[in-house]
């Protein structure tokens, strides 16, 4: 569905969602091995830096977090638990569907 309205709107359908970094306020956990998409909360700090956190639990069954998300938290496969203070990359959820 994605990729139809976005060549109706006459954009490249396989153009990647870009994805930039963000100090993120809170301890991430998650073991090593497998890449997670976790949602979270963007906002700009006072000074103009961005900061995300986590919205909460992440089970696939808890919609509520998902209803929080404005943006993923990208943790690769190599990544494990993530203090607070870290930089994550992030993908905005605005413009992916």
């Amino acid at each position: 569905m994605r990729d139809a309205l976005l060549v109706l709107m006459g954009a490249d359908p396989v153009a990647p969602i870009p994805t930039f970094r963000a100090t993120c306020t809170a301890k991430l956990k998650k073991a090593p091995g497998r890449t997670e998409f976790q949602r979270g909360v963007l906002t700009r700090a006072p000074d103009g830096s961005l900061t995300v956190k986590p919205t909460g639990e992440q089970g696939s069954g808890i919609l509520k977090s998902m209803s929080d998300a404005n943006c993923f938290i990208i943790l690769d496969d190599a990544t494990g638990n993530v203090e607070a203070g870290a930089s994550v990359e992030v993908q905005l959820l605005e413009g992916i569907v």
